[in-house]
């Protein structure tokens, strides 16, 4: 599950990223068909309960309105200094995006497909590149610290099917739209 980037977000961080893949080529590095902010990663999902895991996401999608969102500045998993991943951050309506994320582990849960977290926080970011062993990126992560994208509003949620090959390929298998904050309303 998770939100999709508009086209001009992935414009301004692939610009800001590209230079850094030429000279780090090795990272695994994502590119704009991979971006996205997940909201809950399912794992494996049989095809018989799509249907009631479908009804669970219109419910997460409905009870949750549009979010202003924007990506912004970066890090490392599980530190810049040995890290497994390299990330940009997520800027923005934070605490709508945590009741959103956590909606959608409910709706899941209640179709029997439990989220794979482990329990662990949600920490919303994009995963920018992968390292195969552990590596020192503090200075990609001080290259990235001052990157600051434009704002955006988060619409919809994707159900999103990832096919683990050489490099991932992602599927969207079906979108729900949040709602809309009535006019006078904050949201």
């Amino acid at each position: 599950m998770a939100v999709a980037l508009p086209d001009h977000a992935a414009g301004e961080l692939d610009s800001a990223v590209a230079p850094l893949r030429l000279a780090w080529p090795e990272l695994r590095w994502t590119g704009r068909d991979a971006w996205h902010l997940t909201l809950a990663f399912l794992g494996e999902v049989e095809e018989k309960v799509t249907g009631e895991l479908a009804d669970g996401l219109a419910a997460a999608a409905g009870a949750n309105q549009q979010l202003s969102l924007a990506l912004g500045g970066a890090g490392a998993f599980p530190v810049a200094d040995r890290a497994r991943v390299l990330w940009t951050g997520i800027e923005g309506d934070l605490a709508g995006l945590a009741d959103l994320a956590g909606a959608v582990e409910t709706g899941a849960k209640a179709a029997g497909i439990p989220p794979t977290s482990g329990g662990r926080r949600y920490e919303p970011h994009l995963t920018l590149a992968r390292c195969r062993a552990p590596a020192d990126v503090r200075t990609l992560v001080a290259t990235l610290a001052g990157f600051a994208g434009t704002a955006w509003t988060a619409a919809e949620i994707h159900l999103i099917r990832s096919r683990l090959q050489e490099r991932p390929r992602y599927e969207t298998l079906g979108s729900w739209s949040l709602a809309v904050a009535a006019p006078g309303l904050a949201g």
